[in-house]
């Protein structure tokens, strides 16, 4: 009797052990990250989001243990990468970096997007903050800002200045610094700030507000850096003035970068991630490295990050509307 009872306790307790070996087994199965992350970053190569992205992806990879791969899909001023990440699985596995832009002023641009950024996307992680710097070629005669001012106004419609596109923060840049300082320049789009800043060095545009990545031109020579679109100069040129200084009150083209998640992605996965970027943001070499690019870390909350970008979609908006900007 003892014995057949045993034999039957024992019998549950393997019972109950085989029952449990699928659901162990799956929890560790579906621990994640588990594979490869892919970053999509909405702009060309060498722009400042894709130089944000691969800064911060060899040390989130070595924090994860896990890949962290790079896939750039320009165009349509972040549209299309942002679509790629929004319509991607909820799993973790695919993230977004995009530049403010997209996010706080592509629904004031488009009359229909093919996806909500709002809706379709959450912050998970704000990266830096990136201020606008506006260069100049060397073969114009304006040595400081007043003059080239004076300069442009004196040739409406002859001087052309490049963007990454329309609604870009440069545009944006761009725009407000014509309605308040007066004056009229052709705007040239490109897809990215690589391109634009190239046909720049090759004389083929006047001037452009610099999302940072051509401050080692300016260092050589090759351009000139007349003034900053933020609202406080910049650590690493702190003798340039920003344009509210010389008169145009209340100039700031400033955006935030960061990265995002498709929509009903896990909390507690957007929450690691954020977690494991804010720290990846505090260490020295990719701090500096933001820093080269004239904008500054920000690591904070998914909650701050959306705040922010909140607040830039009112201020772009106003600007859109006040000139008529229409996607193109």
């Amino acid at each position: 009797m003892t014995t057949t009872r045993s034999r039957r306790a024992l019998l549950a307790l393997l019972l109950a052990a085989a029952a449990a070996l699928p659901a162990a087994a799956y929890a560790q199965g579906s621990a994640w990250p588990s594979k490869p992350i892919k970053v999509v970053v909405n702009f060309p190569p060498g722009g400042a989001a894709d130089q944000i992205a691969r800064a911060v992806s060899l040390p989130l990879q070595e924090a994860l243990g896990q890949p962290v791969l790079i896939e750039n899909r320009g165009g349509a001023n972040g549209n299309i990468g942002g679509e790629v990440a929004a319509r991607s699985p909820a799993d973790g596995y695919t993230l977004l970096m995009s530049s403010g832009g997209m996010v706080s002023v592509n629904p004031h641009l488009y009359p229909k997007m093919p996806f909500d950024p709002d809706r379709d996307l959450v912050p998970v992680a704000a990266a830096a903050r990136v201020l606008v710097f506006l260069v100049i070629k060397p073969s114009l005669p304006a040595e400081n800002i007043k003059d080239f001012i004076a300069y442009v106004k004196a040739r409406p419609g002859k001087l052309s200045y490049g963007s990454p596109g329309t609604g870009s923060s440069p545009h944006l840049a761009g725009e407000m610094f014509k309605s308040q300082a007066g004056l009229y320049a052709v705007h040239v789009p490109y897809r990215g700030a690589a391109p634009a800043l190239q046909d720049l060095l090759a004389g083929q545009l006047d001037y452009y507000f610099d999302p940072g990545i051509g401050l080692t031109q300016v260092r050589a020579g090759k351009l000139r850096l007349l003034a900053v679109g933020s609202p406080k100069r910049s650590p690493l040129f702190p003798d340039v003035p920003t344009l509210d200084e010389v008169g145009l009150k209340g100039f700031d083209a400033d955006t935030v970068f960061g990265f995002y998640a498709p929509a009903r992605t896990p909390p507690e996965i957007v929450a690691r991630l954020n977690t494991e970027i804010n720290r990846v943001l505090a260490m020295p070499a990719v701090k500096e490295r933001i820093a080269s690019l004239g904008g500054e870390a920000v690591p904070g909350t998914p909650a701050a990050f959306h705040e922010r970008v909140a607040a830039d979609s009112a201020r772009f908006g106003a600007i859109i509307r006040e000139r008529k900007i229409l996607a193109e």
